[in-house]
């Protein structure tokens, strides 16, 4: 009676068993209306010029999943098509979510009863002194012994329910890290392009000054000889030379570590010389530009996301610790046969079997258990402040990049303006000073102004390129548009 009554007992607490630990709640979406003060519409226009296009702001418009699409440039279509391809950080970020798929799988075996079967055979002799063991009184015999054992935990806690909650939390957390390696892999190509494209229009404006300053070099020799030109003139105006011609070789550096870089995150190496080069003119800015809503945001930022699988886990792993804490049923259950030759496993008489079932309670542990029940639970806590900071992190990031995008315009369009200015007053006192009606400090002035306005100009169209495709990015990248990194 008492042997059924403490299997009943068992066989209810396993079928009724509770889960400990908080319950993990999906945080609620920020209270945030916007990511500004004030709301933004569309950017300034400067005409005739590249990336001097307006930009729209769309509340609500949707990121397809090959964004980088939108700036129509095959080369950089190709280059990111080769990238998501080949490279090395997109496998292992691959691997980590199948490695964590599997651990999942595993964790789930714990759900269903354990079975082993085993098989021993032994020569045995035993002491005279003793009554024998077989019951054909023989001191030497052989014993043969096939033997099923079955044993279960019942889950009657939630240790392992929590467990796998705790893994499956990793596991997304394994597939959001996927999702923000694949979208930071693509931003950074278009980046790298869009340096590569201004750098080649640096050195070409570099290359062109430095023409100007070698005309004008010649220019002065030649007034020189005539008595019309001091020496002081020529010895500055072949100073200016090479200044100008200074400028150059880091420029020369900076693209051919451009190139480097574009080839490692394309999966090559730097000796492969990439078929693809960039310009600013084969570039086309996208006219409009998303804004989710900050409800959607918190879902579309894989950081965010990866964050908050974190905290699931976390909150989790709560629950494992304080069932490690609360007893621990086991039910066993063993079959078989015991024979002195092989040929009697199934005579009558010779099988066995046993049931079994223990309750273990950590009574004394050193205070080891509770401690990691309360480090646990600081971990949870910690967990959640480290959502939020992403979160509050995340937004800051949309907001600069909305508003370097506005300034970006702003300043394209005051870059074009000085450049033009520039560029007039060079051309005008190059004919004065042909004419001798310039001295050489203002050609000096004027070529040192252009050159730096024109660097400007190149360098403000370039930003407008590379805070776009940052805009993209800092919105999710449309991943939940793309099969290979959507969610199942």
């Amino acid at each position: 009676m008492k042997f059924k009554l403490t299997y009943g007992l068992i066989l209810a607490l396993a079928i009724a068993g509770c889960t400990v630990g908080p319950r993990f709640k999906k945080p609620a979406p920020p209270a945030a209306n916007g990511y500004t003060p004030t709301p933004l519409s569309s950017t300034s226009c400067t005409a005739n010029i590249s990336g001097g296009e307006p930009q729209r702001f769309v509340q609500g418009l949707d990121i397809p999943g090959q964004w980088w699409t939108l700036f129509h440039s095959q080369p950089l279509n190709d280059l990111i098509r080769r990238a998501l391809t080949n490279s090395p950080d997109l496998a292992a970020a691959k691997a980590a979510l199948a490695a964590a798929h599997e651990n999942v799988l595993a964790q789930h075996g714990s759900y269903y009863p354990s079975a082993n079967a085993s098989f021993s055979a032994s020569r045995q002799k035993t002491s005279g002194q003793i009554a024998p063991v077989p019951n054909a009184n023989d001191f030497h015999f052989d014993l043969f012994t096939p033997e099923v054992s079955v044993s279960y935990v019942p889950d009657v806690f939630g240790l392992n329910r929590r467990t796998v909650e705790s893994l499956k939390a990793q596991e997304s957390q394994a597939r959001f890290a996927l999702v923000a390696a694949d979208v930071t892999l693509s931003a950074n190509i278009v980046v790298a392009a869009v340096q590569e494209a201004s750098l080649r229009a640096q050195i070409d404006t570099t290359r062109w000054l430095i023409a100007i300053n070698n005309n004008m070099v010649q220019i002065l020799r030649e007034q020189f000889a005539r008595g019309a030109a001091t020496r002081m003139a020529v010895a500055a105006q072949e100073s200016q030379l090479a200044q100008t011609e200074a400028a150059l070789p880091p420029l020369l550096k900076q693209l051919a570590q451009n190139r480097d870089l574009l080839a490692a995150l394309s999966g090559g190496f730097p000796d492969e010389d990439l078929q693809e080069k960039f310009e600013l003119a084969d570039l086309r800015l996208p006219r409009e530009l998303p804004v989710s809503l900050p409800s959607q945001l918190v879902e579309q930022r894989p950081d965010v996301r990866q964050a908050e699988e974190n905290y699931h886990s976390a909150c989790a792993l709560v629950g494992v610790a304080t069932a490690h804490r609360l007893p621990n049923i086991t039910l066993a259950a063993d079959a078989g046969t015991m024979a002195l030759t092989a040929g009697k496993f199934f005579a009558g008489g010779a099988g066995f079997w046993d049931l079994g079932a223990g309750v273990t309670q950590p009574i004394f542990e050193g205070g080891t258990l509770l401690h990691q029940e309360r480090a646990a639970r600081d971990t949870y806590i910690q967990a959640a402040d480290q959502y939020r900071s992403t979160v509050v992190t995340a937004f800051q990031n949309v907001a600069d990049t909305l508003n370097a995008l506005q300034h970006d315009a702003d300043t394209l369009k005051a870059a074009s303006a000085a450049a033009n200015a520039a560029r007039v007053a060079l051309e005008l006192t190059r004919r004065q000073l042909e004419t001798g009606n310039a001295g050489y400090l203002d050609i000096l002035n004027a070529e040192q102004t252009y050159q730096q306005a024109t660097i400007t100009l190149i360098q403000s169209e370039a930003s407008r390129y590379s805070d776009t495709a940052a805009l993209f990015q800092a919105f999710g990248g449309g991943w939940w548009n793309r099969r290979d990194l959507s969610e199942k």
